[in-house]
């Protein structure tokens, strides 16, 4: 196989969607403060949840089970992946798994990295090929996007045939009940399995680009304590500058995935799904459009081009896009489905300060 012709392809996929739904009225109870430890309009949740539900589109999330954690959920997606690409697990080169928290149980919220969560999920396989390599990636939720990129650099290289990218995260477990972030927040895994493909025309991922601005983005999300001053446990949750992460996707997004496009050489209007994580449906829609700007492409028709899951499933960090793309390919979501010969655009911003872009052609 001569590397000029080696191209990165995805063969399989397959997800993890808890069963357990969780819809908005869920909260109606909670007791939300401000950052500063003053209760926000207390006695009137609907409003507060409705509003939420405007701005956000989430209706309802999923949840994992007390008893299934990150690496359950991350084993799942991935041997669906495998059975999908009708491969021996033995023949995978890697295994990435991308999360931020590891392993939490529902009764002790105590992140648990050791051994790796990639390491569980070649366990959980049974995968004995000592040289198949089982590494975790923390990058925020772009961290599946990213480990799709540094695969597709591996298998161009020569150095691997095949690799199970698998993004997985129980952010429910780290969400504080009285911020109302933590309706954003839910559980899920979705994976992909990568393989090397010598082919005359380029296929499969194109190209790719990403960014990290750590300078003065770097602490816009964070753990820290709970904004109810009665919760003495010391506990750390998830907290984030909402408002400006917000204004950074805006500013930073439709860039990076341009630069992807340049350098695979192609137009916006080559481009026919964008997979973008599934943070805040106002702001993807507001990223699709002021990508379009760029291309003086006038009004983007959102609802064509870009698949959501988020007002049922939620923000799952880096599970959002991998289990996105499970559900197209498997013709869940009405109106959208994949061609051979498409081009499709799977982009990510997350951690304060992370975003990449992939080009891909669908075989």
């Amino acid at each position: 196989m001569t590397l000029k012709n080696r191209h990165t392809v995805i063969i399989g996929t397959g997800a993890s969607i808890p069963p357990r739904v969780v819809p908005n009225h869920h909260f109606t109870d909670n007791e939300f403060f401000m950052d500063y430890g003053e209760p926000v309009e207390s006695g009137n949740n609907r409003r507060i949840i409705e509003k939420f539900r405007q701005i956000t589109d989430i209706g309802e999330r999923r949840y994992a089970d007390d008893d299934i954690m990150a690496s359950d959920l991350a084993t799942e997606a991935g041997s669906a992946a495998v059975e999908d690409a009708g491969i021996d697990p033995e023949s995978l080169d890697y295994i990435i798994v991308a999360h931020n928290f590891g392993d939490i149980l529902a009764d002790n919220l105590r992140s648990d990295f050791v051994p790796s969560l990639a390491a569980r999920v070649k366990h959980n396989l049974a995968v004995a090929n000592p040289e198949c390599i089982a590494y975790d990636l923390p990058f925020g939720c772009p961290g599946w996007i990213q480990g799709v990129i540094q695969s597709d650099y591996f298998l161009r290289s020569g150095d691997a045939s095949r690799a199970l990218v698998i993004g997985a995260e129980t952010l429910s477990r780290v969400s504080d009940p009285h911020d109302r972030d933590s309706m954003i927040y839910s559980d899920g895994a979705g994976a992909a399995v990568l393989e090397a493909r010598e082919v005359a025309e380029p296929v499969g991922i194109l190209a790719h680009a990403a960014r990290s601005d750590t300078i003065d983005h770097a602490k816009l999300l964070w753990m820290g304590e709970s904004f109810n001053p009665e919760y003495k446990d010391n506990t750390l949750f998830l907290k984030m500058f909402g408002r400006k992460l917000y204004n950074y996707a805006l500013t930073n997004v439709p860039g990076v995935v341009k630069q992807s496009l340049d350098r695979a050489g192609l137009d916006l209007s080559a481009v026919a799904k964008v997979f973008l994580h599934q943070a805040n449906a106002k702001m993807d829609e507001a990223i699709l459009v002021r990508l379009f700007r760029l291309y003086d492409a006038g009004q983007p028709d959102t609802k064509a081009v870009m698949p959501m899951s988020i007002s049922w499933l939620g923000n799952s960090s880096v599970a959002t896009v991998p289990t996105l793309l499970d559900l197209v390919r498997r013709g869940k979501m009405d109106g959208h489905e994949l061609r051979a010969g498409d081009v499709v655009v799977f982009a990510s911003v997350g951690a304060g300060m992370n975003i990449n872009s992939v080009v891909y052609r669908w075989v």
